[in-house]
């Protein structure tokens, strides 16, 4: 039998589906989840805690898994859905993470970043005129430290900060959204252990990270169909206003869409890979990061968190 990849972040809710989903095991493959079951409660929570990234399915259900992501997606998108907002917003916040992943191992495929970036313009308005929308996805936990959901978390507070300067043209913010979608791009396949201090890295590890915005930048500088801004938010996402970053920049020779998410970056570093509660996270960066990122981003970031 012939067997193809389907990503485990996108199988989410309660919808049940109508095809066999297998695992790996031993270069065997093993039945997970029947036809007719579904992906809510601990059947997630345990792919997730062993880091499994991707699932198998047969070849001839393929059609089946894309209907079930096709209406998934269409029903977590309808407000008129009978669906709770918590179970709407895990849907679409695997399928953002999914779109991600997708640019991350495919960069070259025009198909796959013109689809991320039509969803990302759908993601801003679903967090933009859903008051609970915000709350729901950042309360689901990114247990394995996934870049992907990093990315996800931090487009969504990116929104959430944008909405709350005012920058509400459509261009805009889908553009600011797919770049921070797909900022930590540098990361893909690292070796580098994120979930660690900055200050705590060893040498080694800090050339790693350092570089990790500029080689990102220059794999896909050469893809006509990246957009420059989502270019410069991947070279620039950890650059500071004071110039303290890894390339020096002052805010002037910054990307403005750059600097919202370089402060929605490290306000999530703080939460997902330090380990800082949210409640303690805007304090923590308001001590810490003070002078590095504009003084309004952090009084706003931390009204976001205190919404939560």
């Amino acid at each position: 039998m012939d067997y193809v990849s389907i990503r485990v972040s996108t199988l989410r809710g309660d919808q049940k589906i109508d095809f066999n989903a297998y695992i790996k095991i031993n270069e065997k493959m093993v039945l997970y989840l029947r036809r007719g079951d579904s992906f809510e409660g601990d059947r997630l929570k345990r792919l997730k805690e062993k880091k499994l990234r991707k699932m198998f399915i047969l070849t001839d259900e393929e059609n089946s898994y894309r209907s079930y992501l096709q209406k998934n997606i269409e029903t977590a998108y309808d407000d008129s859905s009978n669906k709770d907002i918590q179970t709407r917003a895990e849907i679409i916040q695997g399928s953002q993470q999914s779109n991600t992943e997708e640019v991350f191992e495919n960069p070259e495929n025009v198909e796959s970043y013109n689809y991320a970036k039509d969803a990302a313009g759908k993601y801003v308005n679903f967090i933009m005129s859903n008051a609970s929308a915000l709350g729901s996805v950042m309360n689901i936990e990114n247990a394995d430290k996934n870049i992907a959901h990093h990315g996800v978390t931090v487009a969504t507070l990116s929104i959430a900060l944008a909405q709350k300067l005012g920058i509400n043209d459509p261009k805009k913010t889908q553009l600011l959204t797919l770049g921070a979608l797909l900022h930590d791009y540098g990361h893909h396949n690292t070796t580098l252990n994120l979930s660690q201090p900055l200050d705590a890295m060893s040498p080694e590890d800090k050339a790693l990270w350092i570089k990790h915005p500029t080689e990102g930048a220059a794999r896909v500088q050469d893809k006509k169909h990246f957009d420059q801004t989502v270019i410069n938010i991947i070279a620039q996402h950890e650059e500071t206003i004071n110039g303290a970053g890894p390339k020096g920049l002052r805010e002037k020779d910054q990307d403005p869409l750059s600097i919202l998410v370089s402060s929605a970056n490290a306000m999530d570093r703080l939460i997902t890979f330090e380990g800082v509660p949210k409640a303690e996270a805007a304090k923590k960066m308001m001590i810490d990061h003070v002078g590095k990122h504009p003084l309004q981003h952090i009084q706003f970031l931390n009204e976001i968190l205190k919404g939560l």
